[in-house]
């Protein structure tokens, strides 16, 4: 049998925590704040952010422990396999796919916006078209194709080069959203006034708070990313759970301080009434002027820009991983020659990327919006593996102890159930985050696309033996559990 290609293991602790945090941040924390408090009220909005990454801790024991038992590039994708095999290995990959791609072509729309807002005379030449509302300009697609290409260099250098710099971006960022709220907090104009009221008068208390639950996977993705490069740990893969909760707590927090600092700013009623493209920065601005303004727009790069970087990595690694496995094609898992990384997986992504700006934002969110259905079902199959390798007496065979083995069995049964609940949430008619039509219709033509090429791959993936295929997609370690060794 061919030796598999491998990754070089070069990603330290700290890198892979900024990795899942700056994913998880990304733009949203610094744009939507005001959009969301319009649905859910300040009070609602930081309930459901807390809530859903609570949610996202009980899925985050499954990843521990897999990530753990199988330290292999492809995270779910992997997973999914050794649980329910090759056709839902491939339905896995392939949502997640479109989750990680249509996230990075987002962030570096978010760019082009936040230049938009800052520089509009820049901007706002060379008008081209309307595409839903949303007029495109050439100048925004340069920005976003340019930052898309630094990105996308940045990753080729190496998984070490782009873990240091996400680093970087991230304790900026975090530096900056502190001064943020420090300064909002101690301001004469500022206050506790101005939240109320504390949710909005046209829904309910539990309605407004699950309609922010109900995006939480698309909030907090990015937390995922860390079994994506768990191949390249220098370190113990034991070490990944509590880098994830580390992430999500550190991700939670920055949500509510950056909500709370808009509501503090500016009574949110009125400034969501004045319909702003950026609401956030209008209230920061208002208050604490250019140099507040100067500090968030510091806070919104490093997030953008996290963002990019955190999900070239995990998107370039999936590509990596099912190609490796032969279920797409094997130019996607070549290494670059001095680099030793996935180079044609990270042009690809990059390159489908830069589309998006062609799109208009509006509907670039349509699909976005759709994609969280994606990464929510790349949840379950993670959280159903754990639980299937719960089953049964295994527990000897994992787990030193019996109480450990319940209490994760337990955890991985409560993730399967909170991933059904975020499905139901989002595909269910009548439910506060039910998708749009524009999103179902995306979500219906993604399904049909993945359809036809599985059915053109089939054949071929059902004469790879097994045990091959073992080999490919859970490495040596995870052939040798799979046998009892």
């Amino acid at each position: 049998m061919k030796k598999r290609t491998t990754l070089g293991k070069t990603l330290k602790p700290h890198w892979v925590w900024a990795i899942a945090l700056g994913s998880s941040i990304g733009w949203g924390a610094f744009v939507q704040p005001l959009n969301w408090m319009s649905t859910s009220g300040p009070m609602g909005a930081i309930i459901g952010f807390i809530i859903g990454a609570l949610l996202m801790m009980i899925i985050a024991v499954s990843y521990g422990f897999l990530i753990n038992m199988f330290p292999v590039s492809g995270g779910e994708f992997a997973y999914t396999y050794y649980s329910l095999g090759r056709t839902h290995a491939f339905i896995s990959g392939w949502f997640l796919t479109l989750g990680y791609t249509c996230i990075v072509a987002l962030n570096a729309s978010a760019l082009a916006l936040m230049f938009k807002y800052v520089f509009p005379n820049i901007l706002e030449n060379f008008f081209m078209y309307e595409i839903a509302g949303w007029d495109v300009y050439l100048v925004e697609i340069i920005i976003a194709t340019l930052a898309l290409i630094i990105f996308g260099y940045f990753n080729i250098r190496g998984s070490s080069f782009s873990g240091r710099i996400q680093f970087i971006f991230c304790v900026v960022m975090v530096g900056a959203v502190v001064v943020i709220s420090l300064m909002t907090g101690i301001h004469s104009e500022a206050g506790l006034a101005n939240i109320q009221p504390l949710f909005p008068s046209k829904t309910t208390t539990i309605g407004a708070i699950l309609s922010i639950v109900a995006i939480a996977p698309w909030a907090y993705v990015g937390f995922d990313n860390i079994p994506q490069a768990a191949e390249e740990f220098d370190f113990s893969s034991k070490k990944a759970f509590r880098l994830i909760i580390i992430a999500l707590a550190f991700a939670a927090l920055l949500y509510s301080l950056m909500i709370l600092s808009t509501a503090m700013a500016s009574p949110w009623e009125e400034l969501a009434r004045e319909g702003h493209l950026w609401g956030t920065g209008i209230a920061i601005q208002r208050l604490l002027g250019t140099v507040g303004l100067v500090i968030l727009v510091i806070a919104l790069t490093m997030g953008i820009f996290t963002g990019l970087n955190g999900f070239i990595v995990s998107t370039s690694r999936l590509l990596f991983a099912m190609s490796r496995a032969k279920f797409i094609p094997a130019a996607f898992s070549s290494l670059h020659p001095k680099y030793k990384t996935p180079y044609t997986s990270i042009i690809f992504t990059v390159v489908v990327s830069m589309i998006a700006p062609w799109l208009g934002r509006q509907a670039l969110t349509w699909i976005v919006d759709m994609s969280s259905v994606g990464v929510t079902i790349a949840y379950f199959y993670t959280c159903y593996t754990a639980y299937y390798m719960f089953r049964g007496n295994q527990s000897n065979e994992i787990e030193s102890g019996k109480t450990s083995f319940l209490i994760k069995k337990v955890f991985a049964g409560f993730g399967v159930l909170s991933s059904i609940i975020f499905l139901g949430l989002l595909l269910i008619p009548g439910s506060p985050a039910y998708l749009g039509v524009e999103s179902r219709v995306a979500l219906i033509v993604w399904v049909i696309i993945g359809i036809i090429l599985y059915i053109t791959k089939r054949k071929d993936l059902n004469t790879i033996p097994k045990e091959e295929l073992d080999y490919l997609i859970l490495g040596e370690d995870g052939v040798k559990f799979i046998n009892g060794k």
